[in-house]
């Protein structure tokens, strides 16, 4: 289960880091393109902040937490009961180093870097590939672990 965990980390994280690149070379900061005009655009934003642009005053506090996360899944790892939380923790791992990666390498300096954003469904503050993992695999993890647990009762009887 760990090699699974640790690829889905790996695709997330690449596939994170690849679409910020592109955004940053062919956007400018505050650009919006509809790409489906009124439901989703690209918007590229700079983040100091959490998910979702939120708590923008604590940079700091994020890239303690988001390491102390990826540490923990790592540590978790050899422990990962099935297929299923291995995708789950893999999502969660691959976006927590991903917008781990910005706060250490991206301006303005490290351990306050700001997080590249640019999904913009309107409804929703603007988010990237990362934020996405994180959220889905903390709501796969709580489908898992809830199914764990059915299992696990059916199974005393």
């Amino acid at each position: 289960m760990v090699g699974l965990l640790i690829l889905v980390a790996g695709i997330v994280l690449a596939l994170d880091q690849a679409t910020k690149v592109i955004v940053v070379a062919s956007m400018l900061e505050g650009q919006t393109i509809p790409v489906i005009d009124g439901v989703l655009h690209w918007t590229f934003q700079r983040n100091p902040g959490a998910a979702f642009g939120l708590f923008t005053d604590f940079p700091v506090a994020f890239t303690i937490l988001a390491s102390a996360i990826a540490v923990g899944i790592l540590v978790y790892a050899r422990r990962v009961p099935d297929r299923t939380h291995a995708v789950a923790l893999g999502l969660v791992l691959g976006g927590a180093v991903g917008n781990l990666t910005d706060r250490v390498f991206r301006p303005p300096g490290v351990f306050r870097g700001h997080v590249i954003d640019f999904v913009d469904l309107r409804v929703w503050p603007v988010f990237n590939v990362a934020d996405a993992a994180v959220v889905v695999g903390a709501i796969l993890l709580i489908l898992a672990q809830y199914a764990q647990e059915r299992r696990a009762r059916a199974a005393r009887g």
